[in-house]
């Protein structure tokens, strides 16, 4: 019976539904060590395209799983349900707007293909992934990245400033800062967006839930805290804290995996390109202990990145070619053994 409404849904889209073994296969996997064979795979055309793949997935009571490049380290893009892949058709940069800088992108936009845009302009996007030569937008705001760089960018949720949505309904939203007017204007209706914007003003006002949220969520030294959803940080926002920033979902959003709404437009902040001139500077530490505890010494000298290679890394580069021409600075390791 499912594979009938399958093959009807794809009937219906104008990008390709698979649901044949070989490529179910092919997306039961990212780059983590987790597999799950997904009920089909999805490769939408439009966005007319996602609205009936979430219809179809509220009425068949599955899910849907976005998904971009693939490169997560624990399971984040593999699922049970349909797996819908935007890596394909959502590539395109929407607008620019340099005074105001900010760019508008869809979510399969490449992190470092959006930079070689940005340069010509002076700008650039500031999170940076270890796979940002592949890693894609949507797939940087689902995890929230940031990158060895987050010292002076820190991660993306800082730089998301609005996105355009469906959500389970199918309906359209766009989430972006509202002034406390805005924010109650929102809460009037009775539409699915409406009742979101209800649910959280209910929640939030309660002064026992703001406590045991302040309680247990993780303090705000730590900067990149992606366990779970943000909602300590609309704590702080106008609507239930005096003086508070204004209220904005995308910093819920952010670090939500694609599990809030699906989005098809993503706008960003962006940032002067960094000076031409930087300095590199390699240490050798005799433990990971040892060389943390530099680290804070370090972030005294307001450094732009700090990144750890440790054994595992280094062992990996006598196989890889590129790196290979490297590894003369691998062997002056003092004590180093990896020959």
């Amino acid at each position: 019976m499912m594979k009938a409404a399958l093959q009807q849904l794809a009937s219906t889209l104008d990008g390709e539904l698979h649901f044949d073994t070989a490529m179910r296969t092919l997306y039961a996997t990212d780059a983590s060590a987790y597999r799950e064979m997904p009920l089909a795979v999805a490769i939408p055309a439009s966005e007319n395209d996602i609205r009936k793949l979430i219809l179809f997935a509220h009425t068949h009571k599955t899910s849907l799983i976005p998904r971009t490049a693939g490169t997560s380290l624990a399971g984040q893009v593999v699922g049970n349900g349909i797996v819908v892949d935007v890596s394909r058709k959502f590539t395109s940069i929407l607008e620019l707007n340099e005074k105001e800088k900010w760019v508008r992108v869809q979510p399969g936009v490449i992190r470092d293909e959006l930079n070689q845009f940005l340069k010509p302009h002076g700008l650039f996007f500031g999170p940076e992934t270890s796979t940002a030569n592949r890693a894609m937008i949507g797939g940087m705001v689902g995890n929230n990245s940031c990158g060895s760089n987050s010292v002076v960018y820190r991660s993306t949720r800082e730089h998301l400033l609005e996105v355009r949505a469906f959500l389970s309904d199918g309906s359209e939203a766009i989430f972006k800062a509202l002034t406390l007017d805005e924010f109650h204007q929102k809460c009037e209706g009775d539409s699915l967006e409406a009742r979101v914007y209800q649910t959280t003003r209910k929640l939030l006002s309660n002064y026992e839930n703001q406590e045991e949220i302040r309680k247990q969520f993780p303090k705000k030294t730590v900067e990149r805290r992606n366990t779970g959803y943000a909602v300590d940080l609309l704590v702080e926002t106008a609507p239930f804290t005096a003086g508070g920033e204004d209220f904005n979902f995308c910093s819920l959003i952010a670090g939500s995996e694609g599990t809030l709404a699906f989005l098809t437009e993503i706008k960003l902040n962006v940032v002067p390109l960094p000076p031409k001139e930087t300095g590199l500077l390699c240490i050798h530490f005799n433990s990971i202990d040892e060389s943390l505890r530099a680290n804070l010494i370090a972030l005294q000298f307001n450094i732009s990145a700090s990144e750890l290679i440790d054994h595992y890394i280094l062992e990996c580069t006598k196989n890889n070619i590129e790196q290979q021409k490297n590894r003369f600075l691998f062997r002056a390791i003092q004590g180093y053994s990896g020959g």
